[in-house]
């Protein structure tokens, strides 16, 4: 028990070290920032996970007395809407980081003298509910970064932060990614889902269940900026035929014309990355689509977005000796079940971005799909859902509410913590929501 009462804490203060890190260059001003219905209030978000941890912890698990005694009023995102979260009066940033410094000591403490107790395994599940939910909304506020054209976050030390140069050796001999074109998939009865005997699963993984899923080709890469800019400008956006009706309404109240932060001048592409605007590089994982758009792509070139079921047994499942099916053999990760390297995928905010579709090879599923995890998170096909048998975890707000009105998205992306993602975990936002790390890969129809 020492030894995973020291990785967890030691993980909650590296999450804890990141979260302000994230936010550390930024003003007052930009620490509230612009009412969207895309964004929290940053102010808001770092306390809000602080908070988080504070009220499962210490509280719900301990029963401790609340360190801030209008936390909940302030910070309880099950009961302030969003919309209020502006007008709160907030502490001040120097005052937050002390309240979610004091947390994050109690929590520790109460760690470190419980790791031999009978109650060290329940303990367990909530560190890591805390420590996960702090690894999300970090990706969440480099997503608030982007979408309000802030720079770029800083790092104390950003030596691991940079693209690695072996990196780029690895594609000197690769196909471009249209050439990579499609792996066959041949079907079968497959385990969707996580099993509970894993340390920590999310609710709306559980109940692992067997489906059966016929035969079907997908692409080894996901969509490439090249690719989906044919797509532009063949008129794709202006093509009523391709869209379905709730994504014409979408492209005609917003009057999308290309991905939201794409810029063209002349014959030449650009986009916008954090607060600056660079050359649009073909070869990257086309970004900040959503479902909408990549449904209409898919129209347009003739294909499809695979089912979650598909994706992760193309993430997942391995090809039995003769090819004809799948085996009952599961991968946690497409490589294996090692857990992630630099060398398997682009996780970690380790390249500060994305990174070519044709990198990193080490990661390949058995069937030869690259970038399954990490680089850019992956629309699927699937309304977001409950398994069989689902019931919910301690926190209940975080799947059940939004059962049926949001799609599923598989992978993670290159913001995206190694420790939060795997084969079977899902994501889900509204179709319309082009905020997200999100692209897409597509199946033959």
């Amino acid at each position: 028990m020492d030894s995973r009462c020291s990785a967890i804490t030691e993980s909650l203060r590296e999450a804890r070290e990141r979260t302000r890190a994230l936010v550390d260059d930024l003003n007052q001003d930009q620490m509230i920032g612009a009412r969207l219905d895309i964004v929290n209030p940053l102010l808001w978000e770092i306390g809000h996970v602080a908070w988080f941890q504070e009220y499962w912890v210490l509280r719900h698990l301990h029963g401790r007395k609340p360190i801030m005694a209008n936390g909940d009023a302030l910070y309880d995102s099950a009961k302030v809407a969003h919309e209020t979260r502006w007008d709160l009066t907030l502490p001040s940033k120097s005052e937050t980081f002390v309240y979610m410094q004091n947390v994050l000591d109690e929590v520790m403490n109460l760690c470190e003298s419980e790791k031999d107790s009978r109650r060290f395994e329940e303990a367990m599940y909530f560190l890591s509910l805390v420590l996960l939910h702090e690894d999300m909304h970090d990706e969440a506020i480099a997503c608030t970064r982007q979408t309000l054209g802030y720079s770029k976050p800083k790092f104390a030390d950003d030596r691991e932060m940079k693209p690695s140069p072996e990196l780029t050796n690895q594609i000197k001999d690769e196909p471009s990614p249209e050439t990579l074109g499609d792996t066959m998939i041949p079907g079968g009865r497959f385990l969707l889902g996580s099993a509970p005997d894993r340390p920590f699963v999310f609710d709306n993984e559980m109940g692992a269940h067997e489906v059966e899923v016929e035969p079907f080709a997908i692409s080894r890469t996901a969509m490439t900026n090249g690719e989906f800019a044919a797509f532009v400008e063949d008129r794709g956006y202006e093509r009523r035929e391709l869209w379905i009706k709730e994504g014409w309404r979408w492209r005609q109240r917003v009057s999308a014309q290309h991905p939201v932060y794409w810029l063209r001048d002349g014959s030449k592409w650009f986009c916008r990355e954090f607060d600056e605007v660079v050359s649009l590089n073909e070869r990257q994982p086309v970004l900040h689509v959503n479902w909408y758009e990549a449904d209409a792509y898919c129209r347009w070139a003739g294909r499809r977005l695979p089912s979650e079921a598909e994706w992760e047994i193309a993430a997942g499942a391995e090809p039995t000796t003769d090819d004809q099916s799948i085996t009952k053999q599961k991968r946690r990760f497409p490589w294996g079940d090692e857990t992630p390297t630099p060398a398997c995928a682009n996780l970690d905010w380790r390249a500060m971005g994305c990174v070519d579709v044709r990198l990193l090879p080490a990661g390949d599923s058995a069937f030869g799909c690259r970038q399954m995890i990490g680089n850019v998170w992956e629309w699927t096909a699937s309304d977001f859902g409950a398994y069989p048998g689902f019931v919910p975890g301690p926190y209940k707000e975080y799947s059940a509410p939004w059962f049926g009105d949001h799609k599923v998205l598989r992978g993670g992306c290159w913001a995206t913590r190694s420790r939060l993602i795997h084969n079977a975990y899902r994501n889900f936002y509204p179709p319309d929501r082009r905020d997200v790390w999100a692209g897409f890969r597509t199946c033959a129809l």
